[in-house]
């Protein structure tokens, strides 16, 4: 009978191998940030948080675990099972509040364009590993295909805010797998001149938001509401802020989502100026940091995964400060790491882990 011996050294250092110690530092000092700003801001909800940070980062270890070439295997299967939820939400989906997001199983309610936040990256690094040795117009078009198909579905029922990530998410893929700047600026052209097109497609309420950023008094007490008030804690936070707990805007309930979309109100409006500065000094040091990761990874898998995730976190923070900061329409994108809810929580710290698996795997052999 093999004798069972504890050694806590020994299981610490089990525990922690996979993780990026600068990764996991910068990761702590935002969630202590966020902690301190949800306190704050709804203190009611503190303890649910918490219970979604222990499932993030029980998410995060798995991840870190896994090796590159099995999340490679993954990426096509993960893929087609999110667009055939995709799918199944346009045809049996639940409606809430006007929109069809979310597929009911009957034990549970889950939302399939979240994984598509994940998929398409997986998806699409995958796709051009495998056409690594010579890339032709037609490549680049079923990249464009394998993009535009999940974001389709997702801009439809509708959810323009997980639209966007996704859409970005791929973006990136594209962009960092080597698309022409010729070709980017067409894209761009091609995207203006089909702006009143696009703008015929839009829904009522949509459009309201973009007009209404275009002069939130319009409508104040209506969809100009959010926008107003948000701006008005932003720019009342001055350079060192009200203090914590002291946010008028944020105690006195002008914030609406105070909580989640527009935290970002609540931190600027009792932290100021100072305080938006540290958290973008986070920011930019988590996304340098996963740049770093990407530059060094070994294959071009890995290359493209870790450099897109990193870009989508820098898209959710610069989204959600611009519709925050009224320079954005509102579109329903949470502040990284620093809203309260579980499942965005999740899908962020699912792509730490992944930066954290192609991190530690940088030196093995690929096969």
């Amino acid at each position: 009978m093999t004798e069972f011996a504890f050694r806590p050294r020994e299981w610490w250092q089990r525990l922690v191998a996979p993780i990026d110690p600068t990764l996991l530092a910068l990761l702590a000092l935002l969630l202590g940030y966020a902690l301190l700003v949800l306190a704050s801001a709804s203190p009611e909800r503190l303890n649910n948080q918490f219970i979604n940070l222990a499932v993030a980062l029980v998410v995060m270890r798995v991840a870190s675990q896994m090796p590159p070439q099995r999340l490679m295997h993954l990426a096509l299967p993960l893929y087609l099972f999110g667009v055939l939820l995709l799918v199944a939400v346009a045809l049996f989906g639940d409606v809430s509040k006007g929109a069809k997001r979310w597929l009911n199983l009957g034990f549970m309610r889950i939302q399939p364009s979240e994984i598509m936040k994940i998929a398409m990256p997986l998806m699409l690094a995958w796709y051009f590993q495998k056409h690594e040795a010579m890339l032709r117009l037609r490549d680049w078009a079923a990249a464009a295909l394998i993009l535009l198909l999940p974001v389709a579905l997702i801009a439809r029922q509708p959810d323009l805010g997980t639209a966007i990530l996704v859409f970005a998410a791929g973006f990136f893929v594209i962009f960092l797998a080597g698309l022409s700047w010729k070709v980017m600026a067409l894209l761009f052209v091609g995207g203006l001149a089909s702006l009143p097109f696009a703008w015929t497609l839009l829904r009522d309420y949509q459009r309201h938001r973009i007009l209404t950023l275009i002069d939130p008094e319009s409508d104040p007490l209506g969809k100009g509401f959010h926008i107003i008030q948000s701006t008005i804690a932003v720019g009342s936070g001055g350079i060192l802020g009200k203090g914590w707990g002291n946010g008028t805007q944020t105690h006195l309930e002008f914030i609406p989502e105070r909580h989640t979309d527009f935290i970002f109100a609540v931190l600027s409006e009792e932290f100021g100026l100072l305080g938006n500065t540290f958290l973008l000094v986070l920011y930019a040091l988590l996304i340098g940091r996963g740049l770093m990761i990407a530059a060094n990874a070994p294959t071009l898998f890995s290359r493209l995964l870790a450099g897109s995730v990193t870009l989508i976190f820098f898209t959710y923070a610069f989204v959600n400060m611009g519709m925050v900061s009224g320079i954005l329409p509102v579109v329903g994108v949470p502040l990284p790491f620093v809203s309260y809810g579980g499942t965005a929580l999740v899908t962020l710290f699912l792509g730490v882990g992944i930066l954290m698996s192609i991190h530690k795997h940088r030196m093995l052999v690929q096969k």
